[in-house]
């Protein structure tokens, strides 16, 4: 049995997203090896408290081996907002393999977990050790229609100018460089982050979502329910969800408008635009906003739906697995984020065109799915197979401990 030492930046089991993908990657990991995870401090108290409500993990938990570091208060309160964030973050990594150097942890392979993204450098190959880099990320900037003029000038600035600094990095860091020659393997989610990265060798592509297999429940579902789930930020394009929908309910009759509805389950800066616009377009009748669900409600709603709607346009998407595990057919874009996520063979995906021609092209699509019964059952069989084939965790585990077995014969 292997050590595998782990950084992970975010670790949480009882949050979503990055948090949750930080956890069970390490459960996963320790499923195969012992494992000594190193995670930011304010992680501990929950670790601790999810292992003291599951004894059912009390063999999981005695091959891992949780270390905490961060930088003292003092020195992080500039640490606020996405980028300085990541900042923090390309330091942290640093300061953290100084940081190890000095305990002297003996270990087999060294893994960088995550934040998952292609412009910032793992420093873990200094510990001299074989070294596995992802599941690494590609965050491709939002198209120019999708930001102006639906959210102002701010919001585009702010977005070009995190692509100029990705850019700054994939070809001034000479640390990114470094880290790439020295990794044994690197876990790439997409093609996209392959092509940025400029890498020829010792990578796999795979995507890193995956969720737990779905609770199985019968639900008759009364209406036609879209479900669109995030944070109401403009990466996620919740605008165009909002006018797809507003496009497709008012093509209805009367009779066939009273069996649809639009549930939208997140909260964030963009909350009260959303709430106007939906006014605006006359779809508050018919439209819910969920801000909060404890987990265990989940399952209903997801059972309770007949179509997942994830115009995003970020390079990952975590609630795509999720809404497949249900076998809801998910309608999305055509990009390195939710268009490869779901099946090969769907036919729900809409490539980019112009704002207006997008939001018709996924109303067209909403519509198929509503009216023609046969394609949305075989959109569901779609989706319950992509699950089962690619986003269930334990295939995650397996695919790790392929990369270790395989780095561990090359070292001998």
């Amino acid at each position: 049995m292997a050590t595998i030492l782990v950084s992970a930046y975010a670790v949480n089991p009882f949050k979503g997203s990055e948090d949750a993908m930080g956890w069970n990657f390490v459960l996963q990991i320790a499923r195969h090896n012992k494992v000594i995870a190193i995670t930011r401090k304010n992680n501990a108290a929950h670790i601790e408290k999810y292992f003291a409500e599951h004894p059912e993990l009390k063999e999981t938990k005695q091959r891992i081996k949780f270390l905490y570091f961060d930088w003292p208060k003092w020195m992080i309160f500039w640490k606020k907002g996405p980028v300085l964030s990541l900042i923090y973050y390309y330091f942290w990594q640093l300061t953290l393999t100084i940081w190890l150097k000095r305990k002297n942890v003996q270990f087999d392979i060294a893994h960088n977990l995550n934040f998952h993204n292609d412009w910032t450098p793992t420093f873990l190959w200094m510990l001299g050790k074989p070294m596995v880099w992802g599941p690494v990320g590609h965050h491709p900037k939002v198209p120019k229609q999708f930001l102006l003029p639906q959210f102002g000038m701010k919001e585009y600035i702010k977005d070009r100018f995190l692509w100029v600094l990705k850019n700054i990095f994939w070809n001034l860091d000479p640390m990114l460089y470094i880290a790439k020659k020295k990794a044994a393997m690197i876990y790439c989610m997409s093609k996209e982050a392959v092509a940025k990265m400029r890498l020829t060798k010792n990578y796999i592509i795979h995507p890193s979502v995956a969720c737990e297999e779905a609770e199985k429940m019968f639900i008759q579902k009364e209406k036609f329910r879209i479900l669109s789930v995030g944070r109401f930020v403009p990466l996620k394009g919740f605008d165009v969800t909002i006018r797809s929908f507003a496009q497709f309910y008012h093509s209805l009759s009367a009779q066939q408008q009273h069996k649809v509805q639009l549930t939208l389950v997140g909260s964030g800066p963009l909350k009260q635009y959303l709430k106007k616009l939906i006014k605006e377009l006359k779809i508050d009748n018919v439209t819910n906003i969920i801000e909060w669900l404890p987990r265990n409600q989940l399952p209903e709603l997801y059972a309770s739906s007949s179509v997942f709607l994830f115009p995003s346009h970020e390079g990952a998407g975590m609630v795509v697995p999720e809404a497949m595990s249900y076998g809801l057919p998910v309608v999305c874009m055509n990009n390195c984020g939710p268009g490869e996520l779901v099946h090969p063979s769907t036919s729900l995906r809409v490539n980019y065109d112009t704002y207006d021609n997008t939001i018709a092209e996924i109303a067209t699509k909403l519509e198929i799915l509503f009216t023609n019964d046969i394609l949305n059952e075989q959109e569901q069989l779609l989706a319950l197979q992509r699950y089962e084939n690619m986003f269930r965790w334990n295939v995650r585990g397996d695919l790790l401990q392929s990369i270790y077995q395989d780095v561990l014969k090359n070292k001998k």
